[in-house]
């Protein structure tokens, strides 16, 4: 009996690192600025478990080549997967830069984004001792009727978690509806990503289609 696969979730990755070297410098005022907003916090409470998240990337020159880059590899995705995307414009809802404390403790517990199609990291610090993000199956009636997995057994179509370990450069392209975190950082090493949020809308009614 041949097996076929339908209702697959798609996850894209790439090496990228040609970004590595201009949007680490590009974004370093980012993160200045968000320790900054949190002086007061840190001073009274220590730096552990924070997340610092820069505000908007979209509009600052510095980073236009990235954000028509992963714009159009977004566009593709979409179209991928048999969207009539003739009938859409691919529009960026929201993309920042993030970095976890240096003390350590910084994570995302899961969540999806609402109403977003298409969802992004790219990764600009990072290693083998640093967080790195879990996919969860979005299926309800998967995750319902749940078995237990064989031992030893890292992937499989069965499987509930994706545990997807990034390098500088790393790119990764996932549709919004598709639950991930990231886990506990130690702080033994830097970690920063950036982050994007794409909506795909009628062309008709796109003022900054990619």
């Amino acid at each position: 009996m041949h097996t076929t696969n339908h209702f697959e979730t798609p996850i894209w990755v790439e090496d990228k690192p040609e970004f590595i070297k201009s949007l680490n410098k590009a974004s370093n005022k980012y993160i200045l600025d968000a320790r900054k907003r949190e002086k007061e916090y840190i001073k009274q409470n220590g730096d552990f478990g924070r997340s610092y998240h820069s505000t908007p990337l979209t509009r600052d020159p510095d980073f236009v080549s990235f954000r028509d880059y992963i714009g159009q590899k977004s566009w593709e995705f979409l179209d991928h997967q048999g969207f009539d995307m003739s009938q859409y414009a691919t529009i960026f809802s929201e993309m920042w830069v993030q970095e976890f404390a240096k003390k350590g403790g910084g994570h995302h517990s899961a969540h999806i984004h609402w109403n977003q199609h298409v969802s992004g990291f790219y990764f600009l610090k990072c290693s083998d001792k640093t967080s790195y993000p879990r996919f969860h199956e979005p299926r309800t009636g998967a995750r319902a009727t749940k078995l237990k997995m064989k031992p030893n057994v890292q992937l499989a179509p069965g499987s509930e978690i994706i545990h997807f370990k990034p390098k500088p450069g790393s790119l990764v392209i996932f549709p919004g509806y598709l639950e991930h975190e990231f886990t506990v950082d130690h702080g033994i090493e830097p970690f920063r990503f950036i982050h994007w949020n794409i909506q795909a809308v009628p062309k008709d009614m796109a003022k900054d289609g990619n």
